[in-house]
């Protein structure tokens, strides 16, 4: 008998993986995109495109780490007033437990043992997964989604930045924007995948706000310098 595969298993640092690296690629295409529509010399491009990678790995990173770590917080303090509260009024709480149960289909007898048994191996454990919604699967882990967060972005930002090396300036701005739409592209395929979802939609989705942000920098970056111009 073959063990299931579930998806939502890798939610945590998948969410993280794919966000940072979306983000590394569009951030930092764009940011090339929009100084290239202003200069036709590519050492300004370059250093754009590299000090946008690394403001965003970094800012990605603690931003991912600030988030997940005030989602645990609010975990960690639900479970000290459970852990309280089980100490306190065991009773109340075995049949707020029963009840979860019985909300859920099984008939009143039953989901009182249910709850007795579950209460007598691991009174906390049964709260916090039936109750809060807590279990080692979709528990906080502020660590793992920070670095998967920013090496993500890290790995999608060379990207484009490796393009700004090599392109010739003068095509730089449509260049950037296929290569862009190349990486993005695999990497929804990759993603969706990953996560079990459509990988047509995933494909568009990514594509259609990729375009968007890419075209609406170009649009500054020429504007900016025709003015200086």
């Amino acid at each position: 008998m073959e063990i299931e595969k579930h998806y939502v298993i890798r939610s945590g640092w998948l969410r993280a993986s794919i966000l940072g690296a979306n983000d590394g690629i569009l951030s930092t295409a764009s940011i090339i995109i929009g100084v290239a529509a202003a200069s036709d010399i590519r050492e300004p491009i370059v250093l754009a495109g590299l000090a946008g990678l690394v403001a965003g790995a970094l800012s990605m990173a603690a931003g991912e780490y600030v988030s997940v770590s005030s989602q645990s917080d609010i975990e960690e303090s639900d479970l000290k007033r459970e852990t309280k509260e089980l100490e306190e009024m065991p009773e109340y709480e075995l049949m707020e437990l029963a009840k979860i149960y019985e909300d859920r289909g099984l008939d009143k007898q039953l989901a009182q043992q249910v709850a007795e048994q579950l209460t007598a191996h691991n009174a906390l454990e049964a709260h916090a997964r039936d109750e809060l919604g807590i279990n080692d699967i979709t528990q906080a882990k502020p660590l793992q989604a920070a670095l998967a967060s920013g090496a993500a972005f890290v790995f999608g930002g060379i990207l484009p930045l490796l393009v700004s090396l090599f392109a010739p300036v003068k095509q730089m701005i449509y260049i950037q924007y296929l290569f862009a739409l190349v990486f993005l592209i695999v990497l929804g395929t990759i993603a969706a995948k990953a996560g079990g979802s459509n990988i047509p939609k995933a494909i568009m989705r990514i594509t259609f706000w990729g375009t968007v942000a890419m075209g609406i920098t170009a649009y500054i970056g020429h504007l900016f310098g025709v003015n200086m111009a």
